[in-house]
């Protein structure tokens, strides 16, 4: 006790340096009102620190919610927080319910899903699928919090709305689709496809990469400099990972390329030599490498351009190399917590649904017949 008054009289005396400090010809900030400056650089520190995907991604959905507002009740998002009664709407206007007869409707008006067309704000006339309504209330509910207003998506009524609707879509068949994940024979056949020429030699080691090394995301896959990569034996490289989706502290982690993956990646930068920029280039006629990055988009068109060579069947995308990575890795026995020092998710419960899946494929239990059928041919 005695310590903490000498702690709380001795340590926390409140020295007075007025008398030390020049005088200066700047007006004193209010303090309780930020100023347009600070205001201004709290922005750009916020923009700079979030993702261009993301970026890109709350626009789209805050352009689609001027939109329909306007369509819909004759008003764009303003400069007043929208009240729960519309944020239901929108979740009626665009989840499909089912109906008695076994089709399906939405709210709606015809007319309105035309002009959200016609505008190019929505892809295609019809309902929205239910992570696409998550994400649209997702970014409203942002837009409510960075103004300092209660949002509309936090209300109990609509939370209810939407498990039941995810409910009974889920019970008439309308489950949430996902990309089909590459484990290792779509691998393998995606990689017996590049053998043609400077093309092939990149997106093997792009592929190799992306999916061995813990299964990257595209925007990182993309995001890799040529200083980012050192090999470490014959065997072994290391590249090294910044900022990420779920990592936003910018510390640099190295992760391993062993194997298969290190050897395509020695032949890419052996064909495209380089001691800086992008590691994966675009690629014009005549095999010749440029000197720009691709793009995220590009990397899902290498996929689905690799995946239509082998003549796999399939919704194949640059997740599934992602999804394909943990998948593989739980029918091979890798403990889950390896797998996430790989892949950097943050949620268990988001890598387990691959992990799982792919730890059955090998169980007992979904082996019963055969290894029934092995003991008949024993015998």
């Amino acid at each position: 006790m005695l310590f903490l008054e000498l702690w709380n009289y001795n340590t926390l005396n409140v020295i007075d340096l007025t008398d030390q400090l020049s005088l200066v010809d700047e007006t004193p900030l209010d303090l309780h009102v930020l100023a347009l400056s600070a205001q201004e650089a709290a922005a750009a520190f916020i923009a700079a620190g979030t993702a261009a995907n993301t970026v890109r991604s709350y626009r789209s959905a805050l352009a689609y919610w001027s939109a329909w507002l306007q369509l819909r009740y004759g008003q764009a998002l303003g400069d007043a927080p929208l009240p729960v009664t519309v944020a239901v709407q929108f979740v009626l206007d665009h989840l499909a319910r089912p109906l008695a007869d076994g089709s399906w409707a939405h709210l709606l008006p015809p007319s309105i899903d035309a002009a959200l067309v016609a505008a190019r704000v929505k892809a295609k006339l019809g309902p929205l699928a239910f992570n696409t309504v998550s994400h649209r209330l997702a970014v409203l509910g942002k837009w409510h919090r960075l103004n300092e207003w209660d949002s509309p998506t936090e209300a109990p009524a609509l939370k209810t709305l939407l498990r039941e609707a995810r409910k009974a879509q889920s019970r008439q068949g309308m489950n949430v689709r996902k990309k089909t994940a590459i484990v290792l024979e779509p691998l393998q056949a995606l990689l017996a496809t590049c053998d043609d020429g400077v093309r092939g030699i990149r997106d093997r080691a792009l592929l190799l990469l992306a999916w061995s090394g813990g299964g990257r995301r595209r925007s990182e896959v993309v995001g890799l400099q040529v200083s980012d990569v050192r090999q470490l034996d014959a065997d072994t490289w290391l590249y090294a990972l910044g900022v990420t989706k779920t990592d936003t502290s910018g510390v640099r982690r190295e992760k391993p390329l062993r194997g298969p993956a290190a050897a395509a990646l020695s032949a890419w930068l052996a064909v495209a030599p380089a001691d800086s920029g992008p590691l994966f280039r675009r690629m014009y006629k005549g095999n010749k490498v440029g000197i720009t990055p691709l793009s995220v988009d590009q990397v899902a068109r290498i996929v689905q351009r690799r995946a239509k060579l082998a003549g796999l069947e399939g919704d194949w995308a640059a997740h599934s190399l992602r999804s394909g990575f943990v998948t593989e890795a739980g029918r091979q026995g890798v403990p889950l917590g390896e797998i996430m020092a790989m892949t950097e998710h943050r949620s268990v419960s988001t890598v387990m649904g691959y992990f799982q899946a792919g730890s059955l494929l090998n169980s007992l239990a979904a082996n019963l017949l055969t290894q029934d059928s092995q003991e008949d041919s024993d015998t």
